[in-house]
């Protein structure tokens, strides 16, 4: 994915497009991007890692007609991968398996759950550790991502706009 313009209108159009998908939580998918993204901003994370809190759901976005949820982390990481680089990909990809750590090592993380949480955590699989990615460089940073997800569920709470995120997604295209 070489053409900077078609990427960032892609990725406008999947923010748009979670206006008013709903999947059990409290907020649509647009608001729990948009919140994720100012979370992962007020906590001083990078770009790269913004980008990847704002897009890690975008495969319930209606455009990619994904009809398999228990795969989402491995759609947005097949997506992002080719237009926003390895990290962004790799860190929405991991997202999944940073609540199944989570839950599996802290014994106060589930009751921080939404209860729509608390029943796809059942269904990825339930608490785990994948041995593997604790020793991944970028598996910090999954796990923050993970909590900004668990945080970015509030109706009104403050969000960035479709705008920065896409200035955002802009600045690392841009650095890649």
């Amino acid at each position: 994915m070489n053409d900077d313009s078609a990427v960032l209108e892609e990725a406008a159009a999947l923010l748009n497009s979670l206006r008013g998908v709903f999947d059990g939580e409290a907020v649509d998918e647009l608001d729990h991007a948009l919140q994720s993204a100012a979370i992962a901003i007020a906590d001083g994370a990078d770009d790269e890692l913004v980008l990847a809190a704002a897009l890690h759901d975008l495969a319930r976005s209606p455009l990619l007609g994904v009809a398999d949820d228990a795969a989402h982390d491995r759609v947005a990481q097949t997506w992002l991968t080719p237009r926003f680089g390895q990290r962004v990909g790799w860190l929405a990809g991991a997202h999944v398996a940073a609540k199944r750590y989570l839950a599996a090592t802290d014994p106060s993380y589930a009751r921080t759950l939404s209860p729509e949480s608390v029943a796809t955590l059942r269904c990825q699989g339930g608490p785990a550790v994948d041995a593997a990615r604790l020793t991944h460089p970028w598996w910090p940073d999954a796990v923050r991502l993970r909590r900004y997800d668990d945080r970015a569920k509030v109706p009104g709470a403050q969000s960035s706009a479709i705008d920065d995120v896409l200035e955002i997604a802009r600045r690392v295209r841009v650095a890649r």
